[in-house]
């Protein structure tokens, strides 16, 4: 007996030390706490500050051609309601199914952090339990979304401090303003006006509980993703308003979540193709990366899904399509990158290169034309070999003598071929870099039919600057970006005006686009006004291409398959074609018929060169001139005097025969050029070429 009073009293000590060190350790972490509250309530930003909600990010609103809203992107903001302005209902649904206990509790609720610490150690690691609404202000504010219990004790602290700071009241008008509740929306105003189309300060019980039930979830529970997961929720949210008395029964079974009407979603399909496109650019034009701004753009509404609805009409089966269609000025009126954005964000208009066939001959011609062919001039239709490389025809025949005309509108192969190699392949892929192609262009010779990969916008570019007459036209996507309130911000300024090739040569090549479409590959594409364009077509149908212009409106489309498979029966004077058809008929159906320009007289230095033109350079660059620049000698030979020159200068009353009888005397030195034969074409002579590439370009003899 003895024995067991000494263990009492020994357990007694124990016990009564292990209260003192609980007591003692309470008050320490009191003292704490409270510190820690007084140092938070110190740093915390006035009421005035927490209202602004500039650091969620920036909105933006991109619009349409007609003003229309395309797409809104980052958060969007609606009115910000005080407490006063925010329905009743609206706060106790809130309150019913968020923190029921929130008016009486000092910010935290220690009822539902033991409930949530008991659940993370028989479950996981993770803590859980619901946060009350003063907990998820402050995590919405101050905190990430870390789940640790660091967080969730920094969480507590704030929570508390804002609950010294601010009145429950604020709090709540703080939270229903700044809760994300889905869909980008920022508060039950913008909330109110994504889901249901008007503010929130008239919300009825079931659109109050369907706000309120997306707090929790809102992707889950979003009413634009899934209506009847959003009602559901709401059913569950007027229930518990129902239990805790905030309505009575009849309420809660006089509303219908269900008969709520929900905002549609607008279709934002192939629209994002051009809003992935010209967003970009945003970085290059404006400084402008927190205020909300609003893009205006240059997209047409009624052209990009007349656009998107002939891509995925007239595509093959199996293949992708894209479509660019740009006005006069370069305004990207419809874009479509491929047949549903929702599968395939890739854009094949902007991003993807593929070989562009026969439509890359447009610039083999244009140095054709601007060499010195015309479209009547004669070439001949025979085989070719370049550098062991030898082009064949698509028929496997050859047609003899034809024009320039002829052959560009049934597409020969060897005509084009022999083009590149007269004019040099580096020509080419000059010509096709000056107007505007970006990719990497080859010089091998089978850059004449279109080898090298490029991209449709590029393309689509190159034949809208033919149609402005050879000036450049450059593509664009934002016509101006303004403030919410109107400030301007940026203004799309076309510049100056860049003269790629000379007139007459962008209305020869018009003429040859029309032949094309008239007469040539590309008669699907006929729309029963003046069209020009020009079809491709790459090796075993991998590629279909139709690019061309009429009204003002220059339209490019390619289809193929994304992994360059094979596509039976596709050519670019079918599916392209047809559906260059389809879309241009509608799209230029209100604009006044064009006719092109195709008869553009040369400048008078190319019909009426000067004397100087007759003659070479003398033989030797090192000749003495006199004061006014004239010959007076050459240097001497090795050991003798320098030989008198003969002064070619023409003689007053002398006649072009008479001078022409002098320069070519035998005793002259200096070549002169043979004249042409009247059936002739009007070319510049050239001196023989070194290599495949080399042209050495001259002025235009007179014919004598």
């Amino acid at each position: 007996m003895a024995s067991e009073a000494p263990k009492r009293s020994r357990l007694k000590r124990t016990l009564i030390t292990l209260f003192k060190v609980g007591l003692y350790g309470s008050i320490l972490g009191l003292i704490a706490l409270v510190v820690a509250v007084a140092v938070a309530m110190s740093q915390l930003p006035s009421y005035s500050e927490l209202v602004r909600r500039d650091n969620l990010g920036q909105m933006i609103r991109v619009r349409a051609a007609d003003g229309s809203t395309l797409v809104s992107l980052g958060p969007s903001f609606g009115r910000w309601l005080s407490s006063d302005q925010i329905p009743e209902i609206m706060k106790k649904a809130m309150v019913a199914v968020e923190d029921r206990r929130f008016y009486y509790h000092p910010g935290v609720d220690p009822v539902g952090i033991i409930r949530g610490i008991g659940v993370s150690f028989s479950r996981d690691d993770k803590v859980r339990g619901v946060s009350t609404i003063s907990q998820q202000l402050a995590r919405n504010i101050f905190l990430t979304s870390d789940r640790s219990y660091g967080r969730k004790v920094r969480e507590g602290i704030l929570a508390l401090a804002l609950e010294r700071r601010f009145s429950k009241e604020q709090i709540l008008e703080l939270y229903l303003n700044r809760v994300y509740f889905g869909g980008g929306a920022y508060g039950i105003d913008a909330a109110s006006r994504r889901f249901f189309g008007h503010s929130a300060d008239s919300l009825t019980l079931s659109e109050a509980a369907i706000i309120a039930g997306l707090v929790k979830a809102p992707s889950n529970y979003s009413p634009t993703a899934d209506a009847e997961a959003a009602r559901g929720r709401a059913e569950v949210v007027i229930d518990l308003m129902r239990r805790n008395g905030d309505i009575t029964s009849s309420e809660a079974f006089a509303a219908e979540p269900a008969d709520v009407r929900i905002v549609p979603t607008p279709k934002q399909n192939s629209v994002r193709y051009f809003t992935d496109w010209v967003l970009p650019q945003l970085d290059t034009l404006i400084e402008e990366s927190v205020e909300p701004i609003e893009v205006w753009t240059t997209l047409d509404p009624n052209m990009q899904k007349l656009a998107d609805q002939v891509i995925n009409s007239a595509t093959p089966q199996g293949a992708q399509g894209a479509l660019v269609a740009l006005d006069r000025d370069g305004s990207v009126r419809a874009m479509v990158g491929g047949r549903d954005y929702v599968q395939s964000i890739y854009n094949r208009a902007t991003q993807a290169t593929r070989q562009p066939g026969s439509s890359f001959k447009l610039f083999v011609y244009l140095a054709a034309l601007e060499f010195g062919y015309t479209p009547e001039s004669a070439v001949e239709d025979k085989p070719i070999t370049i550098n062991g490389w030898s082009p064949r025809n698509s028929n496997r025949n050859f047609a003899g003598a034809v024009t320039l005309r002829q052959a560009f509108a049934q597409s020969i192969n060897t005509v084009s071929a022999q083009l590149a190699q007269e004019v040099g392949f580096r020509t080419v892929a000059d010509m096709a870099q000056r107007f505007g192609i970006t990719s990497k262009v080859s010089t091998h010779p089978s850059i004449a039919l279109g080898s090298s990969e490029v991209r449709l916008i590029d393309m689509t570019r190159a034949y809208a600057s033919v149609a402005a007459r050879g000036t450049a036209v450059v593509p664009y996507g934002i016509r101006r970006v303004t403030t919410a309130e109107g400030e301007l911000l940026y203004q799309h300024d076309p510049g100056e005006a860049r003269v790629l090739v000379a007139p007459h040569v962008a209305a020869q090549m018009t003429d040859l686009l029309q032949a094309a479409v008239m007469t040539g590959t590309g008669r699907a594409a006929q729309i029963g006004r003046p069209v020009a364009g020009k079809t491709g077509t790459t090796s075993s149908n991998k590629d279909g291409w139709f690019l061309g212009f009429s009204s003002g409106l220059t339209t490019g489309i390619w289809m193929g398959r994304d992994d360059n498979k094979a596509i039976p029966g596709l050519q670019g004077g079918r599916a392209p074609a047809q559906a260059f058809h389809d879309f241009m008929s509608r799209a230029v159906a209100s604009r006044p018929i064009e006719q092109f320009q195709t008869q553009v007289a040369p400048p008078e230095w190319a019909t009426e060169p000067d004397q100087e033109a007759w003659f070479d350079a003398p033989p030797n660059s090192a000749a003495q001139v006199d004061a006014d620049g004239n010959p007076i000698g050459t240097p001497a030979e090795p050991g003798g005097a320098s030989p008198p020159v003969e002064d070619l200068r023409p003689q007053p009353d002398e006649s072009l025969e008479d001078l022409v009888e002098r320069a070519t005397n035998p005793d002259r030195q200096e070549r002169v050029p043979t004249p042409r034969r009247s059936d002739e074409r009007a070319i510049p002579p050239r001196e023989p070429r070194s290599g495949a590439d080399a042209v050495e370009r001259r002025p235009v003899a007179p014919q004598p």
